[in-house]
């Protein structure tokens, strides 16, 4: 089969592989149908997540057709259409009794295109299949529902969840991009008095008024006077930072108002600087967190009836075999414009050989 294989900083290839097998009972394997594109990837791209190691086919996301399970597998059977989970949850584990499937000590947790190959294949095979795999609706579009593989789960649990947001709240979401996109749209979701937005980026922003936003201010602007203005002088009531660098987790703790809720879903590569002698006596909760995706199946059920507008956040759609130039279009979003970047293939009657 033809994948893409990490073969060290700097250098991937879309390239002929061996086709998966499964090597546990609890596996699948799953035919690709559609699969995106991630910021965590680049990152891997980069060389900035060194536990992956060269010849790992790279991805964590797909939609897809179940064409063969392990001996111990009940939740799925060859030919159902399922969506391939961002986390690969063992089930038994003492973190995934409580649901913290992303912490999972049983040998699962974020696997996929990371210690194991990943989705960005024609096929898959998916560890934990009973845990990682979910039936969809016949009426989902495949292309749509891949967005709930991650970055929606990501923004629900980690942002709108750990941020306690509440109706009537004040949200600003610090970042626009994929993610803090996700998190507009999920936020809006809980009633709040008002979303505002924030980025370096003018088109981002009107993505973020287009999906619910109320308010948008450029980063560069002092979009902490927007929030003063709005809220009185009070702040924010949840700030979600959704970029991962220091400037923008530090714009969160100054805009949040006391008692207030700091949500971090932004990857960090640098030290930020937490100005405990501002803080302290504030009362700020500040979270932080990797998906669990526990929330999938509500999500799918909020999208199968129209609650969330995934399709609003793809911006390209390529075939599967264009994935060199997708990941060249997704690498340079502030010049191309995409926010995600969706790739599908044809169905065809084709399964792997028993």
């Amino acid at each position: 089969m033809k994948a893409l294989v990490f073969h060290g900083p700097g250098r991937t290839a879309w390239e002929d592989v061996p086709d998966p097998a499964l090597k546990d009972a609890s596996d699948a394997v799953v035919r690709v149908d559609a699969v995106t594109l991630c910021g965590t990837d680049l990152h891997i791209v980069k060389g900035d997540v060194p536990e992956v190691a060269p010849g790992t086919v790279l991805g964590h996301e797909a939609v897809g057709e179940v064409v063969e399970t392990g001996s111990e597998v009940r939740g799925v059977r060859p030919g159902d259409r399922v969506l391939v989970s961002c986390i690969s949850p063992c089930g038994r584990c003492p973190s995934c009794r409580g649901t913290r499937y992303g912490q999972c000590r049983g040998g699962g947790g974020w696997v996929l295109g990371r210690l194991v190959d990943g989705t960005q294949a024609e096929f898959v095979r998916v560890p934990f299949a009973d845990m990682s795999l979910h039936p969809l609706p016949s009426a989902l579009d495949s292309q749509d529902a891949v967005l709930l593989a991650d970055i929606y789960p990501t923004a629900y649990e980690v942002g709108v969840l750990n941020g306690r947001v509440s109706p009537g709240d004040t949200v600003v979401v610090v970042g626009a991009g994929p993610v803090g996109l996700a998190a507009v749209t999920a936020a809006g979701l809980y009633s709040p008095a008002r979303v505002i937005a924030v980025d370096l980026d003018d088109a981002r922003l009107a993505a973020a008024r287009a999906l619910g936003a109320d308010a948008v201010a450029r980063a560069d602007e002092q979009p902490e006077r927007l929030v003063d203005d709005l809220t009185a002088g009070t702040g924010a009531d949840v700030a979600i930072e959704a970029v991962g660098i220091p400037a923008t987790f530090e714009l969160c703790t100054r805009t949040v108002r006391p008692g207030g809720h700091v949500a971090n879903i932004g990857v960090h590569g640098k030290p930020a600087a937490l100005h405990l002698e501002d803080l302290w006596i504030k009362d700020v909760t500040i979270t932080t967190g990797l998906v669990d995706t526990s929330s999938i199946p509500r999500l799918l059920a909020m999208m199968s009836a129209g609650r969330l507008p995934a399709g609003d956040l793809v911006t390209h759609r390529f075939p599967l075999a264009a994935m060199e130039e997708a990941y060249e279009v997704f690498s340079r979003a502030a010049e191309t414009g995409a926010l995600k970047v969706v790739l599908g293939q044809d169905r065809h009657d084709a399964v792997l050989p028993a």
